[in-house]
């Protein structure tokens, strides 16, 4: 199965766990592609069996998290997901608000099965992620 992970990160610790789950993902016998959403091609992630996209928590300490607005504005960009499985994940300090579910939205928008809403407290694998990848062999 081809994955394709993208993100946006602006300390490097959303970029560092995106390559661990890739790692994961390859370790697990999937082809996986991890790219930031700056570089990477809608069409191309739209065209991956599964998708996965994090984004660092923005907001003020305990209030007003979400994912960025170059996230969310990637999502825009992707085509129909025709019920392609896909996960959102973010990284965070404090804590995470609603940003999950706000990054869930524009994936079911375009027909996307979100199974996996994830989090990392730091430059690691979002918590679960190898379960999610466990998903995909079923």
């Amino acid at each position: 199965m081809q994955i394709a992970i993208v993100y946006d990160s602006s300390t490097g610790k959303t970029k560092a766990a995106a390559e661990q789950m890739g790692e994961t993902a390859r370790a697990a016998g999937h082809e996986c592609t991890v790219e930031s959403i700056q570089n990477a091609d809608p069409a191309q992630v739209t065209s991956a069996d599964a998708i996965c996209v994090g984004s660092w928590t923005k907001g003020l300490f305990v209030i007003r998290q979400g994912p960025t607005e170059a996230t969310l504005s990637f999502m825009e960009r992707l085509g129909p997901l025709d019920g392609k499985p896909a996960a959102v994940f973010t990284t965070y300090d404090l804590a995470i608000g609603k940003t999950l579910k706000k990054m869930a939205a524009p994936l079911e928008v375009r027909g996307a099965n979100v199974t996996g809403e994830l989090k990392s407290k730091g430059p690691h694998a979002a918590n679960g992620f190898d379960a999610w990848v466990k998903t995909l062999e079923t």
